[in-house]
């Protein structure tokens, strides 16, 4: 059954993913993810009629290449932040959602972020540090999660 869907519906999709991207190579790879999405849906996939898994391949393709595109425009607006002095290694895509976001923090709030999850110091120290109460220092990191986790969804 895999093997007929894949051949009545592969060049088609294929076709549809080179005009939108234009490069055979990214297609096929685009193309590929999409029937290994629907062989991980297993029999729900194949419950469905002719026309609806027809339907579901092509809207499947679409969304894996708006996905990839938003991807790539993270990536690019990170690269772009980049100091001009240089940073040698290639960011992944949680790194470079990270930076994107925490960049929406002011420059204090992301260096007390930075020293609290990242350096692991604790609201005591920050306190000292900062010269700003413990509850004012937890209020505050309890707000950026709060607005962080907001940016996310």
């Amino acid at each position: 059954m895999w093997e007929k869907l894949y051949k009545a519906h592969y060049q088609e999709l294929l076709r549809y993913a080179c005009g939108a991207c234009k490069s055979q190579a990214e297609a096929e790879d685009l193309v590929q993810e999409v029937f290994l999405k629907a062989l991980q849906k297993g029999d729900s996939f194949l419950d469905l009629g002719p026309s609806q898994r027809r339907a579901w391949l092509f809207r499947s393709l679409k969304n894996e290449m708006c996905d990839r595109y938003r991807r790539k425009q993270l990536e690019n607006a990170y690269v772009e932040s980049l100091p001009e002095d240089g940073v040698y290694w290639e960011p992944g895509i949680q790194e470079t959602e990270n930076r994107i976001l925490l960049s929406q923090l002011s420059q204090e709030d992301r260096t007390l972020f930075h020293l609290r999850y990242e350096e692991g110091y604790n609201a005591s120290e920050l306190s000292k540090m900062f010269g700003i109460p413990k509850g004012t220092i937890r209020a505050r990191l309890s707000r950026m999660r709060k607005l962080l986790k907001e940016m996310l969804e």
